[in-house]
């Protein structure tokens, strides 16, 4: 994520590596899946290496609540532009629209504009046309959650997140893959849990109840971290698999774009 931002940042936007292109596919038809929530297990347990912002392992209380079987697309999150889903402020929040107005965004970053009205974007393999079916990427907060709202819908919070995606697989596209980039889905259901892109939640990064931070420097490499910044879930296309897991929390402040960050969608109900 850093090198594709340095490159970036190069006028001649230069290619980190000859990647292969993510194969191109329709993405399946966005379908919802319900979960009855209650009373469920969250966090890590002591089996296995895990960071210490994923412990202790807790009971929480979920309403119904539903997700959205795959992540948001370019496409869809295209309709949204069109829609003038930027310069509309009844959909931001406040912090997000000073952001917006700030730093002048129209689109998500690496999205190149053409002169047809459609898009290239910047990748680790170089300037490429945009795959309308791959994971929408590149989001802040502040963009999932006004996307969220212009769909009529929210975002998960990191407790439903890790309810619907604990007894899954962990299979995606990872670093592994050497795509380097999302891909469209490839089979219906709950997809893309892992892999591809982060996931925006609605959560804030703060510890679990019954953290204790590791003794001496170790324990600052998560606790010192847990103010004004969101949960993300999932892991992306530059993640190593083994590094990932249900429990997983990372952590970016509501603003950056550059971490291959997306959305899923969720909404209240089972």
């Amino acid at each position: 994520m850093d090198v594709k931002h340095l490159l970036a940042q190069n006028p001649l936007a230069p290619a980190y590596d000859a990647l292969p292109l993510p194969p191109r596919r329709a993405a399946p038809a966005l379908d919802w899946l319900g979960y009855e929530g209650g009373l469920v297990d969250v966090g890590a347990d002591d089996t296995g290496f895990t960071f210490d912002n994923e412990r202790p392992r807790h009971r929480c209380f979920l309403a119904p609540y539903a997700l959205a079987s795959r992540p948001v697309t370019n496409a869809e999150f295209a309709a949204f532009i069109a829609d003038g889903g930027y310069r509309q402020p009844l959909l931001w929040l406040a912090d997000g629209w000073t952001t917006l107005q700030h730093e002048g965004w129209s689109h998500p970053a690496y999205w190149l504009p053409r002169e047809d009205s459609a898009h290239d974007e910047f990748t680790l393999g170089g300037r490429r046309p945009l795959d309308p079916d791959a994971p929408v990427c590149h989001l802040s907060y502040y963009e999932a959650d006004a996307y969220a709202r212009w769909a009529g819908a929210r975002l998960p919070t990191e407790q439903e997140w890790e309810h619907a995606a604990a007894p899954l697989p962990l299979g995606g596209n990872f670093v592994e893959h050497r795509l380097l980039q999302p891909a469209a889905a490839t089979s219906e259901g709950l997809v893309q849990m892992f892999g591809d892109v982060w996931e925006w939640t609605a959560s804030p990064y703060v510890p679990y109840p019954g953290f204790r931070p590791l003794a001496g420097a170790v324990g600052e490499y998560n606790g010192k971290f847990m103010a004004n910044q969101l949960v993300l879930r999932g892991g992306c296309c530059v993640s190593p698999r083994d590094h990932l897991r249900a429990s997983y929390r990372n952590f970016f402040y509501p603003h950056q774009r550059w971490p291959f960050t997306g959305l899923r969608l969720a909404r209240d109900g089972g």
